[in-house]
Formats: structure tokens, sequence, C-alpha cells
């Protein structure tokens, strides 16, 4: 009997994950080197990015020296970029300028539980559009979160997959309902993870802030006000982020829960 054929690792595209990592942070300072589980964090991010059907390398942009150290004992990729940038995408950007790659994504540097299938789609998205250059995702809220938290960005889409807009705000408004959130699951979230054609990034770090993006502190709004068409997959969730130590000592008992002896 012939075994059912295998999908091929690396497709037509050149796509590259690249996974910007600071080691400031407010709430969580060091976090990429938070070592709890045995593996560093942003190790558990680098192994789930390099399950990516559709990625052929993993490269860590940091300016720190400690990152840089950890991610080599691991034997993971990393460049050591300016330590001026002003947000990850820049980061990305200034590796950009020294690889070759068709696409890039630009990965979360602290979603140690990202999905492999995440990062595919996002790559997907682009290879089969050749009039879009950005691409995103976004999933319904869940059941008992609220759509109305500032901190959860909303995305609108138009009936093709495009990106109408992104806000902080309760877009879209449900008048009927005056403003009450009936069905979180109406509403769309927006998952902090990017895919660029190589030139488009180049381009996109030289525009300077926009009016929409400086009100709602929203990078993706420069790329929609400079005329830049992103398209957004739907998934089912997001991976949960690492942004306090709270946040990090769940992940910690969820990976013990899953490595049990």
């Amino acid at each position: 009997m012939t075994p059912p054929a295998v999908q091929a690792k690396f497709p037509t595209v050149n796509a590259v994950a690249v996974i910007p990592a600071r080691y400031a942070s407010t709430r969580l300072p060091g976090k990429p080197l938070l070592k709890e589980t045995g593996k560093y964090l942003i190790q558990h991010v680098c192994e789930q990015a390099a399950k990516a059907r559709r990625i052929r390398s993993v490269i860590v942009a940091t300016d720190d020296d400690r990152i840089a150290e950890a991610v080599r004992s691991f034997g993971g990729q990393v460049e050591l970029t300016r330590a001026d940038h002003l947000s990850g995408t820049d980061r990305v950007a200034e590796v950009a300028s020294r690889i070759d790659a068709d696409i890039l994504v630009n990965v979360q540097g602290d979603e140690p539980e990202i999905e492999p299938a995440g990062i595919d789609r996002v790559v997907e998205l682009l290879d089969g559009c050749e009039d879009v250059s950005i691409a995103t995702l976004a999933c319904p809220f869940a059941a008992g979160v609220n759509p109305a938290d500032p901190n959860a960005v909303k995305a609108v889409v138009d009936r093709r997959g495009r990106a109408m807009y992104f806000s902080r705000s309760l877009v879209p408004y449900p008048r009927e309902a005056a403003g009450q959130v009936i069905d979180p699951s109406r509403w769309l979230l927006h998952i902090g993870i990017y895919g660029y054609r190589h030139s488009t990034l180049l381009e996109l770090a030289r525009l300077s802030p926009t009016p929409l993006e400086q009100c709602e502190k929203l990078e993706q709004l420069r790329f929609l006000e400079n005329g830049y068409a992103i398209s957004v997959g739907i998934v089912e969730r997001a991976a949960v982020g690492i942004d306090t130590p709270d946040d990090y000592a769940a992940f910690v008992a969820r990976f013990r829960v899953r490595h049990k002896p």
C-alpha cells in the first residue's frame, strides 16, 4: 500500500518568521529569558514558529546581547539590530534589509503557545493573492470576553476578507442594542501577527506616523491610511500572550500539565 503523500515542508514561496525581542518590559522585565519550564520563553516561541510548514527559517531580532546569547545557546538564529527602533515592525524591517525572503512574518515574542497553523495561514493569504501585500489574523471574541475592552483591538473586515478598520472602540457599534454586547462572537478580535511582502515591509518602515494611528495607538492604521490593503484571515482563537507575572505563571502551569512524566 502506498503511503499518503506528505505535504512539503518548504513550498514555492520563501517565507521567514522574524521574532522581535526586547529585554525591557514595563510589567515583566527580561521576559524573553524567563525559564521556569526549563526553556527560555523565547525558545518556546521559536520552536512553535519552526513547526509552521510554510516557514523556511526562524530568526530572533534583538538589540540585547543577553537575548542573543540565550538564542544561540539553544541553536536558534539571531540577528542583532539597532536599539532605537520604535516598533517591532521597524526591527523586523532591519532584518529584512539584510536577508533574502519573499515574505516575512512578524511573530510576537511573548506568545509561547502560538499555533503554527496560524503562521501558515498568514503566509497563504499572501502567497495566494498577488494584489495584497500585508496579511494578519483575527478571531471571534470568546464567550465571557467583553469586546468593549479598549485593550482588545477590534477588526472590521469586508466580504473579500480585507481590513476596513481596526479600533480600540466597540466597532461596529450595536445601535439597536443601545451599545450592549449580547453576543461577543459577533465582533472580531485582532491577532497581532503580520505577514509582509519583502518590498512592502521596507516601504512601511519609511512611513511616518499618521493621524488615525496616533489617535488609536495602532500601527496597522498607518498601513490603511497609506492605501495598503490588508488581508485578514479568520481563525478559531488567539494565542495567550505573556504580559504579566500571573500570565507567565499560568503558562508554566499549563506547560507542566502537558508534560507530566
